[in-house]
């Protein structure tokens, strides 16, 4: 069914404040959510809230916390976000660089024992808006088989990067795994099979069943390429926030553990700016002049899809697994509305 937007997000605030988070804290955490939602990254979105609220109600999410900043050299911080919510830790530590980096040009933050910090691009997008460059690196559990392997040894350990243009942020957001666990959690939601080559079970063995690859592991994008990159993040991550590596880290994919992941955001003030922002952005519409392979798909940028869904879930809703929302209102106490957005809109 097809939900509005703002709706979603009234319910996940709703529920967050019932789990204890103050006002502030909630709307962010639902924003960032509902942010994947409208992008089309239902993966994550709303279905890791349950996860969550659980998680809060365990006692292994606090959902106060601010985290304990580090700023004792001044262009490195710090941060023990004492379990934290993501979005919360991660924006308190990015306002904290750019204060840094208005006085020194780049500035880094590292950041430990925070909780799932959903779609990146909400960050380095969020970045960018404000003129400055933003490269976001975090780690999972061990979701991701190296290249030749079978066994999962890595985290699918995205990347994202926002570059400020003088029209929409170029924004970059992927994972170093085909595609990320919480998109096989996705599937196997909506009893969906996936493609085949993304997973193997358990036993090492191709398998295009969600429920089955939910318990195997992921193949790095690209083979050995994506294989690299993913492991190199995970060094530099582990590095600079001194996290656990994928086969000790727990917490963002479970109800039962401490998060012990690690994440990384580098913030830059462009020198030259308008110049150089102007350049990016005639180069950027140069690409999307160029000549298409397929005359009806145009030559696109990172960003311009995600921005188009996000335009289209604020004109006609979000289409929303009805379990899941049945689920999310149930636990509201609220009953199910009779007139979802557009019901009828195919998806």
């Amino acid at each position: 069914m097809r939900i509005e937007a703002s709706e979603l997000e009234e319910v996940a605030t709703a529920l967050l404040l019932n789990a204890g988070a103050p006002l502030a804290h909630a709307r962010l955490q639902a924003e960032n959510l509902i942010y994947a939602e409208l992008t089309g990254h239902p993966s994550h979105g709303l279905q890791r809230l349950p996860r969550l609220l659980d998680r809060i109600a365990k006692g292994l999410a606090d959902p106060r916390s601010r985290g304990i900043l580090d700023l004792s050299r001044p262009t490195e911080l710090h941060v023990d976000g004492q379990q934290g919510l993501g979005p919360v830790i991660a924006l308190v530590a990015i306002e904290a660089l750019l204060d840094r980096v208005a006085q020194y040009g780049i500035a880094y933050a590292a950041i430990s024992n925070s909780n799932h910090l959903g779609m990146m691009a909400f960050y380095v997008d969020t970045v960018a808006r404000a003129g400055k460059i933003c490269i976001a690196l975090s780690t999972s559990e061990a979701l991701v088989h190296p290249f030749g392997g079978t066994r999962a040894m890595l985290g699918t350990n995205p990347v994202a990067i926002g570059i400020p243009t003088t029209e929409e942020p170029f924004v970059l957001d992927l994972a170093t795994s085909v595609v990320s666990m919480g998109k096989v959690h996705d599937h196997a939601l909506r009893d969906v099979a996936l493609q085949s080559g993304w997973a193997l079970d358990a036993d090492g063995e191709p398998t295009i069943d969600p429920e089955r690859a939910k318990h195997g592991s992921i193949a790095p994008f690209g083979d050995a390429k994506g294989y690299g990159l993913g492991l190199a993040f995970e060094l530099l991550v582990a590095s600079l926030a001194g996290s656990a590596f994928a086969p000790q880290v727990h917490g963002t994919l479970d109800a039962r553990y401490a998060a012990n992941k690690g994440d990384v955001f580098v913030i830059i003030d462009p020198p030259h700016a308008g110049l150089q922002t102007q350049r990016i952005t005639d180069y950027l519409a140069a690409l999307r002049r160029s000549p298409p392979a397929d005359p009806r798909r145009p030559v696109s940028v990172p960003g311009d899809g995600a921005r188009q869904r996000r335009q289209v879930a604020l004109e006609h809703g979000v289409d929303i697994n009805d379990t899941l929302w049945t689920a999310l209102r149930e636990r509201l106490g609220k009953p199910i509305p009779h007139s979802p957005v557009n019901q009828e809109l195919s998806s």
